[in-house]
């Protein structure tokens, strides 16, 4: 039983501090700094006819995938 409880505490607390929870955008320009934000952006865009799906999903691939750059990025 003790083990459920720290398993539970520690997956809890391995949520807690995640960088995509919400939208972050840069101070001076206002590009997305995280991958939520950036993902928005990107379908936002997509939507308007500014970019084909093609260029989308490269995109949100380079920059949030397995090895994207905005993972780790801090603003």
């Amino acid at each position: 039983m003790k083990y459920l409880i720290l398993a539970i505490v520690l997956g809890l607390s391995a949520c807690a501090k995640d960088p995509n929870s919400k939208p972050i955008y840069g101070d001076e320009l206002g590009l997305p700094v995280n991958c939520r934000a950036y993902i928005q952006v990107a379908v936002n865009e997509w939507r308007k006819g500014a970019y084909s799906t093609e260029t989308t999903m490269n995109a949100i691939e380079r920059n949030c995938g397995e090895h994207g750059t905005l993972w780790d990025y801090k603003p």
